[in-house]
């Protein structure tokens, strides 16, 4: 398929290894990085202990529940000063991967999170490189192991925002999928619909390019054979590894090609209401794919949008001769088989649509969209997804 993008460059983190029982590779992988870690996890270190207790060098833990806010950051911050740490790994889901990649800009860079934060923030630009970075995700979803961003929660402004730089994309990307089989099914639907999502917004972006595409449409391969096989036997292997291999591959999409409407809404939503990010993309995604599509046939019918999305239905679907509107139906089929809640079931009150809508206008995954989309079609999509 001819790329939207011909010019383009191609970013991501310094090395990746991928595969089962890599995660074993990691103190061989660090060895000569510095002098003591901080390791940033989930609620359960315990989970990582052999793997923690083979680092080469002197490791503290920081555990955090829930996806990181400002304050987290600053105790995360204050706990690898205090420790003297020079090198940074993340075990662990999205929030621990984006808190660690936090905590690593900070020691390099010095300041607050707000200094450097996007929208809420000062927005000051990051100039010194992240000290030695290693992400090891153990769910399969957001594909921050291959980001140059971390998301940060506050409640103070009720949004949620990026610290964004080359200069934080990991020095390692560790992706072991036995690493994942031990999520449960909610967490394997909606990590996985979000990399499902991290991989259709990149393909249909117009910043695509040749090699976001590949990844991209190898993604959406993957999802299309493991999401509904992970969800319903969370031991099977080998749909751990696709879901694994779709979430690194819409990591490396998403740095080089943007998002779009889903990520855009996600941003605002997230800010708003205490539910993951990953279900509340899962929620958005069929109703934001149908409003781009009458839009798109709407405003944009010879553009390179629908002929995207065909792509990624004959991809999802198995069927080359799949339309665009199979490719919706393999969507929504797939959300309700995963048992996806609506938004509103996840806190989001119908009072808020219209401040919803107005954040995503200017939200900076928005800009990916593969068209812009007026406030009634954003409020019809922010309806769908209600429930």
């Amino acid at each position: 398929m001819t790329p939207i993008r011909d010019s383009f460059g191609f970013r991501s983190a310094g090395q990746v290894t991928f595969g089962a029982g890599r995660a074993a590779d990691l103190p061989e992988l660090v060895a000569a990085w510095g002098a003591r870690a901080l390791v940033v996890t989930g609620t359960r270190p315990d989970r990582h202990g052999p793997l923690i207790a083979a680092l080469p060098m002197p490791a503290s833990v920081f555990s955090a529940a829930g996806e990181p806010t400002l304050d987290t950051a600053r105790a995360a911050l204050r706990a690898a000063v205090d420790v003297g740490a020079d090198v940074v790994i993340a075990i662990g889901g999205g929030s621990a991967l984006d808190l660690g990649k936090s905590v690593a800009m900070l020691l390099g860079n010095g300041g607050d999170p707000l200094d450097y934060l996007e929208v809420i923030g000062r927005g000051r630009p990051i100039t010194a490189p992240s000290v030695p970075f290693a992400a090891v995700p153990t769910t399969a979803g957001t594909g921050a192991e291959v980001t140059e961003n971390a998301v940060l929660a506050s409640p103070d402004h009720g949004r949620k925002a990026s610290l964004r730089s080359p200069l934080m994309m990991p020095r390692l990307a560790l992706v072991d999928p036995l690493l994942t089989l031990g999520c449960p099914p909610t967490v394997t639907a909606a990590s996985g619909l979000d990399a499902l999502t991290q991989c259709l917004e990149p393909f249909v972006s117009p910043q695509a390019s040749p090699v976001t595409d590949a990844l991209a449409e190898q993604g959406l391969r993957r999802a299309a054979a493991g999401l509904r096989a992970a969800y319903l036997n969370g031991a099977d292997e080998a749909a751990r590894s696709d879901l694994a291999l779709c979430s690194l591959l819409g990591g490396m999409s998403l740095a080089n090609a943007k998002l779009g409407v889903v990520h855009g809404f996600a941003g605002v939503v997230g800010g708003m209401v205490d539910a993951s990010h990953g279900a509340i993309c899962a929620a958005l995604l069929t109703p934001v794919v149908q409003a781009n599509v009458r839009a798109l046939r709407s405003r944009d019918p010879a553009g390179p949008g629908l002929a995207r999305y065909r792509s990624a239905a004959a991809l999802l679907t198995g069927r080359p001769d799949a339309s665009v509107e199979d490719g919706i139906s393999w969507l929504r089929h797939t959300v309700d088989l995963l048992g996806v809640p609506g938004l509103s079931e996840l806190g989001v009150a119908r009072n808020d649509i219209d401040e919803i809508v107005a954040k995503t206008r200017t939200a900076s995954s928005t800009r990916g969209n593969p068209i812009m989309l007026t406030d009634d079609e954003l409020r019809e999509a922010l309806l769908g997804s209600m429930g």
